[in-house]
Parts: C-alpha cells; sequence; structure tokens
C-alpha cells in the first residue's frame, strides 16, 4: 500500500488507515512530505515513525531538515521552510527536543525505494540521467522533465511518485490518479482547497483509496476508474 503526500493532516490519515484496515501483514509505504502546510505534522510524523511504516524523504522533508539543523543556524533556509508550510509544522511540536528526535530519523529516510514492479520516488528521475547519476535534488523537486517523458524510464517497472498535485497536470480532476509514461501520480492535494483529496493505492489488489480532508467522503476505487492519463505532447503546450 502506497501512500501520497499526507502534509500534516494527521485527522485525515487515521481516517484513511480506517478506511484501509491494514494487518500486520501489510506493508505501508509514504512517498514523503509528512509534513507542512497542515495542523499536524508532529503526529504523522510520530505515528509513521512508531508504526515502523517506511517512508521516503520529500522536498518539505529536505526543506525541514535545512531549517533546523542546529549547528548551520542557517536563516534563510528557515525563512523558506517557513513560507513553504513550516510554520505549520513548527506550531504542531511542543519543544525543541521534539524536532531535533523527528530531525534524526527524517535524515534517515531513503530516497527511494525498490519494489520490484514499483518503483517509489517523491518527485520523480530526471529522464536523460542513469540512475546512479541522480542528485537528492531530482528525486525530491523535479516536476517537468519528468512528467514530459516520452518513454518509460524503466523498462519492467511502474515509478510511483507524490510531489505534483495530479490535478495541476492536463486533463486531470481533483480526485484523480495521474497516469504518465511509465509512471502513476498519486499527490492528489490533501491541503489544497480545490481537492482535500489523501489518495493511497494497493498496487496488489489494485485498488485506490481515499478520504477528503474537508468534505469528510471516502471511497474505494479500481485503480482503472480513478486514472487520468496525460500525455508528454501535452505538457509541452500548456504546462
Amino acid at each position: 500500500m502506497v501512500i501520497g503526500d499526507v502534509h500534516g493532516h494527521y485527522d485525515g490519515l487515521m481516517r484513511l488507515i480506517d478506511l484501509i484496515q491494514p494487518t500486520s501483514a501489510d506493508e505501508l509505504y509514504f512517498l514523503g512530505d509528512l509534513v507542512d502546510r497542515g495542523p499536524k505534522s508532529y503526529q504523522v510524523v510520530e505515528f509513521v515513525k512508531s508504526s515502523g511504516y517506511q517512508s521516503l524523504r520529500g522536498n518539505h522533508e529536505e526543506l525541514m531538515i535545512a531549517a533546523c539543523n542546529p549547528a548551520d543556524h542557517d536563516f534563510m533556509a528557515f525563512q523558506l521552510w517557513v513560507t513553504c508550510g513550516g510554520r505549520q509544522t513548527l506550531e504542531s511540536y511542543s519543544s525543541s527536543a521534539q524536532i531535533q528526535g523527528h530531525i534524526a530519523w527524517l535524515e534517515t529516510l531513503p530516497l527511494y525505494l525498490d519494489l520490484g514492479d514499483y518503483w517509489l520516488v517523491h518527485a520523480g528521475v530526471h529522464p536523460h540521467k542513469k540512475l546512479d547519476q541522480q542528485t537528492s535534488e531530482e528525486f525530491c523537486w523535479i516536476r517537468h522533465e519528468f512528467h514530459r517523458m516520452s518513454r518509460p524510464y524503466f523498462e519492467h517497472k511502474t515509478i510511483i511518485t507524490g510531489h505534483t498535485i495530479t490535478f495541476t497536470l492536463p486533463n486531470v480532476g481533483p480526485g484523480q490518479v495521474a497516469q504518465g509514461t511509465g509512471w502513476l501520480g498519486i499527490d492528489t492535494g490533501v491541503y489544497h482547497p480545490k481537492s482535500g483529496w489523501l489518495t493511497a493505492l494497493d498496487v496488489l489488489d489494485q485498488q485506490v483509496y481515499q478520504v477528503n480532508v474537508f468534505s469528510h467522503q471516502t471511497q474505494v476505487l479500481a485503480l482503472e476508474a480513478a486514472l487520468a492519463s496525460i500525455y508528454p505532447q501535452s505538457l509541452h503546450t500548456s504546462f
């Protein structure tokens, strides 16, 4: 089970977990961006960490790590983080010890996970670089070059990403899973007022689980019913 960007929406995540009803045998993977924008980042990180679930590092974890590094005191990094949703994250913590405890864990998170048929990464990959040439900036931040790929990056793997809210891509509506060339995008914009959907993808049963943090609607769909396809040629002109 792969879960998209949570962005501090702990209550929505708990409702999604209730909808999924995972057993002790189920494996849950988070695509990163556990933090920022939403009101309960501390609770989200603590839940994922204490539950032993695997998470990737997203760009918002990168921002938080850079901003809260006590050795650097980088004011510019702190200001950037705060303006990108870090203020809400700070307000969810009650002490600097809590923050530093979570920073130590966030620093251990991998940039990608290979699950065999599926390859998980927060943002994507640069289509013209070999895997060992990719940087954390590409894994955590890339958008346009990745979405415009005309050929799959892997021959026998599907990439699953978060990072880019799917409805910001051409021909994709709020809550829909984006399907590109060799990849699926499941960041459905939990914090965005035009969406509110938090999405999980069961790669084994090919089902999509969703909760809406604004309307409190829940739904379980076949992946095929949740998909909206995008095409590289449309991105060149309208994205």
